[in-house]
């Protein structure tokens, strides 16, 4: 097939180049403990050698960035870092990686006198000292509260939106031009919607592309191509991740996937149209990474899919969330949410949290819930 590129702008990464008609890369993220330094080094280049061309790698604290700064010494792969609620830990990174992506939802949760606008040109500075790339990563579950509240609760595009824009807009004024962007949602026609839209909006800047939360293959897979054939046919779509809920032996499949998928767009092969069903009932999970907090969360997982697939005829979105990061804000937006801890799982109706349950136990709370959720729809 014949896809004519979206002209963005070209952004290096490292010793690579996104943006500007160079291929899409493939992205993915270790699902190991960082200040594991042996095991991270070696799914970095496990993945790297499957031919990720960006791997990230977390970093929630000073430990973890000691350890990345020994992880670089150790890999060629082009390394991203995920900076979450602390925007400050930029400095201990930005040393070590090619790539800082930071979230505009979590600006406000340090230094809250400071301006976003304060702490976005501290991060722009510390990534042009340092020799990295940025990604504007906006995500449906924790999108810059401001913006919420000037739109309709059932808009969840726009929010998006208006903040990458606001964004971009704010980085192109004070100097700032190597970034691409990320708009992520659950749900794949969220997520051709508003890159879609960004892309009219902002041509110029290359996009990466994700569905957040995609879940447990094959579905996740399925949603994901979902979203990619619409873009990437479109000439929308600078870099891919995959987001897989994946046993960490078998982490270097997301990548795969993402080849896949990429492969099947140029060759005109279009595989998704018949097997998603988004008035069926919905599983989305978080994708293994090193921020979870207990890996029995992936067998949960598998264990949800199985039990609740008597359910499967009725819309219903149940989210199992890996760790702290995803857990409290993404299953909001759930008709029943798992948010997984170290001990227990804390289970969640429609944002009402009902309780925090033993990995033992949480299956049998879950049926509950379930079986009263399809015993009101079947009354409505």
């Amino acid at each position: 097939m014949k896809i004519k590129r979206n002209p963005t702008r070209e952004v290096a990464i490292g010793k690579r180049f996104i943006g500007n008609h160079h291929p899409i890369l493939v992205q993915s993220m270790c699902a190991t403990r960082t200040q594991d330094i042996a095991a991270t080094v070696e799914q970095t280049n496990a993945l790297h050698a499957r031919k990720a061309g960006v791997v990230r790698i977390a970093v929630d604290n000073k430990a973890d960035a000691r350890a990345l700064a020994e992880i670089r010494k150790e890999t060629d792969a082009i390394l991203s870092v995920d900076l979450q609620e602390n925007y400050r830990m930029a400095e201990l990174v930005a040393p070590h990686v090619d790539k800082i992506r930071y979230n505009p939802g979590h600006l406000f949760h340090h230094e809250r006198a400071k301006t976003w606008q304060e702490k976005v040109r501290y991060l722009a500075n510390i990534a042009g000292d340092n020799d990295c790339a940025m990604r504007v990563g906006v995500n449906c579950g924790s999108v810059d509260p401001d913006k919420l509240e000037k739109y309709d609760p059932r808009d969840s595009v726009s929010p998006m939106l208006d903040s990458a824009l606001e964004h971009c807009e704010y980085l192109d004024s004070i100097g700032f031009t190597r970034y691409c962007v990320s708009l992520k949602d659950s749900d794949p026609q969220k997520v051709i919607t508003a890159n879609i839209r960004f892309a009219e909006a902002r041509p110029d800047v290359p996009l990466h592309l994700g569905v957040t939360e995609a879940g447990m293959p094959p579905m996740g897979i399925i949603k994901t191509r979902i979203a990619f054939e619409q873009l990437i046919s479109r000439g929308i779509g600078d870099t891919v991740r995959v987001s897989l809920t994946l046993p960490n032996k078998i982490k270097a499949d997301e990548v795969d996937a993402g080849h896949e998928i990429i492969d099947d767009i140029y060759a005109g092969r279009v595989r998704s149209v018949v097997a998603f069903d988004p008035d069926k009932l919905n599983i989305i999970s978080c994708p293994s990474c090193s921020r979870v907090e207990n890996e029995a969360f992936i067998e949960l997982a598998q264990d949800v899919k199985e039990m609740t697939a008597y359910a499967e005829e009725h819309k219903i979105t149940i989210a199992v969330m890996g760790c702290r990061v995803n857990g409290p804000g993404e299953t909001d937006d759930a008709d029943l949410g798992l948010w997984c801890g170290p001990r227990q799982v804390n289970l969640k109706r429609r944002g009402e949290k009902l309780g925090a349950y033993g990995y033992d136990t949480i299956l049998d709370k879950l049926k509950v819930e379930l079986d009263s959720l399809i015993a009101q729809k079947s009354q409505i």
